[in-house]
């Protein structure tokens, strides 16, 4: 996966950030571990309730294909060998496509 553009500059803050313990990990928690499952999962349930929308950690995965508007790049980043599988994954949208605020 290339780290270019926003990506990038997000990992960078991310580093940039004072820890108690350093390691490998990027997503850690105060002792230098990584997140596991249920803390991952409990953080991202309180954002989303926050936010005050409604969607699976998975539907991430079928916004990314969806978003790239070309499904070879899309079958590239999902991983996948057949066509079939990776418009499988993609979405018929309705509406209009809008860019985010940043």
């Amino acid at each position: 996966m290339e780290l270019a553009g926003e990506l990038a500059a997000l990992i960078v803050r991310i580093n940039a950030r004072p820890r108690e313990r350093l390691s490998a990990w990027l997503i850690q928690d105060d002792d230098g571990q990584p997140l596991g499952t249920f803390a991952l999962r409990s953080r991202f349930d309180k954002a989303r309730r926050l936010a005050g929308v409604d969607f699976q950690f998975r539907d991430i995965r079928a916004k990314a294909a969806t978003e790239t508007g070309d499904l070879a790049h899309s079958q590239k980043l999902l991983g996948h060998r057949n066509r079939e599988m990776t418009e499988h994954y993609m979405r018929q949208r309705i509406g209009e496509r809008v860019s985010p605020l940043r």
